[in-house]
């Protein structure tokens, strides 16, 4: 196998001379792929992050409730997104016999450990806080017909129920096979996360779209949009390889990992977020541009009020930083295999990302005028922790490369 030569300190008399390129039969490297723990330094730091959040959440639910539940729910989304996004790359692995991608696959799926974080921040506003949602007011209420009947909040509350069991279920078999064949090295395993995945594609498709028009479409009840679900799935694309880019480049700075995942991986990477970044775009300019031809109040409201006052510049940014400058910078080969350039660009998505979801949810809050302060950055980071610790602890449950998946030579011998 070609590629950048990896240290081994076998300490005790390891069985790998110092300066050897990885051998995934060699019982040490094995070992060693299976106990993974990050630094106790990043650790503490990911625990910091949490920690100001906890804090600034209990606090703020007595000062500014209203700002602290909105930043909640975002940060929710944020989670769901990622955990999902994870979840879908993981399904198009296997439904597309995906070989080049086995190597970086622990990432993705350790992204799904973030799905439950995110589906318990949503249900909390859903249970503890739904005067965010206009509609809960019996004062409000002037939705008839099937939008009355779908916003009823016990509705409302089973089909949230009914999609966190739909996606941890699917979430819990898809890793399971996963996990059993670096034991068993059963091939099935593989065969039958195949036809998992295909009936994931279809139960995501569907009830991701309703879950955003559930939790954040209605936040604005009187405003709708018919690719609303399909805008967020761009987004949510987009989003989950930008973090599984950053985490898969950390992972090479680990030397077990320094010759596995190599330039030609993220460079595949590199090509699938080029990509993503410009279907948002092509989503977000065929909804903002059909709105604007149509011209029709109950529907240019909405962004009338997003290009209003200090929420324009906001509004501007929202597609520089998710498409302009992904776009411009990874067009070149180099900057694709770049791992500097490809982890800031990815940065800048997720940032991006952030904003798309805060243009979206913190308009109906803060009408007049965007709210970024002590409650919005405490939660933002608390969020951030969560996603650092979480995804740390489902590294270290798992070899961080497949050691028996049957793709897993096709992976190692990738080659651009």
């Amino acid at each position: 196998m070609t590629g950048e030569a990896l240290e081994f300190r076998a300490g005790g008399g390891g069985a790998l001379d110092a300066w050897a390129e990885p051998d995934l039969g060699n019982p040490w490297v094995r070992q060693h792929l299976h106990d993974f723990r990050a630094p106790a330094k990043t650790q503490r730091l990911w625990r910091t992050f949490m920690i100001i959040g906890a804090a600034t959440l209990a606090l703020g639910l007595f000062v500014a409730p209203g700002r602290v539940w909105a930043a909640v729910l975002l940060a929710g989304m944020y989670l769901i997104g990622l955990g999902l996004g994870g979840l879908f790359l993981v399904a198009m692995h296997y439904l597309t016999a995906a070989g080049w991608s086995v190597v970086i696959r622990r990432v993705p799926e350790a992204m799904v450990s973030l799905l439950p974080a995110g589906l318990l921040a949503v249900g909390a506003v859903l249970v503890l806080h739904p005067s965010l949602y206009e509609w809960i007011h019996a004062e409000t209420g002037e939705l008839i017909g099937f939008k009355g009947f779908w916003l009823s909040y016990g509705f409302l509350l089973f089909r949230a129920l009914l999609f966190a069991a739909v996606w941890l279920g699917f979430a819990a078999v898809m890793l399971g096979h996963s996990r059993l064949q670096d034991f068993d090295g059963d091939v099935d395993h593989t065969r039958r996360n195949v036809a998992v995945s295909a009936a994931f594609a279809v139960c995501f498709a569907l009830s991701y779209w309703l879950a955003n028009v559930d939790w954040v479409m209605s936040l604005e009840p009187h405003w709708f949009s018919t690719i609303f679900g399909v805008y967020n799935f761009t987004g949510l694309f987009a989003g989950s390889l930008a973090c599984t880019i950053l985490v898969a480049h950390w992972l090479r700075q680990q030397p077990l990992l320094r010759a596995i995942i190599r330039d030609d991986h993220m460079h595949d990477l590199g090509k699938l977020l080029l990509g993503a970044c410009t279907l948002w775009a092509y989503i977000w300019f065929s909804q903002y541009m059909l709105i604007w031809y149509a011209n029709i109040p109950e529907e240019t409201v909405y962004y009338v009020q997003r290009q209003a006052g200090a929420w324009h510049p906001l509004f501007l940014m929202n597609p520089i930083l998710n498409w302009v400058i992904p776009f411009f910078v990874l067009l070149p080969r180099g900057c694709k295999r770049s791992g500097s350039v490809l982890t800031r660009v990815a940065f800048v998505v997720l940032v991006g990302h952030w904003l798309d979801l805060y243009l979206m949810i913190f308009p109906s809050v803060s009408p007049d005028a965007p709210s970024f302060g002590l409650w919005e950055a405490g939660i933002a980071l608390g969020a951030a922790g969560v996603i650092g610790a979480l995804i740390l602890r489902a590294l270290g449950r798992a070899a961080l490369v497949p050691l028996k998946d049957p793709y897993l030579q096709e992976s190692l011998n990738h080659h651009q």
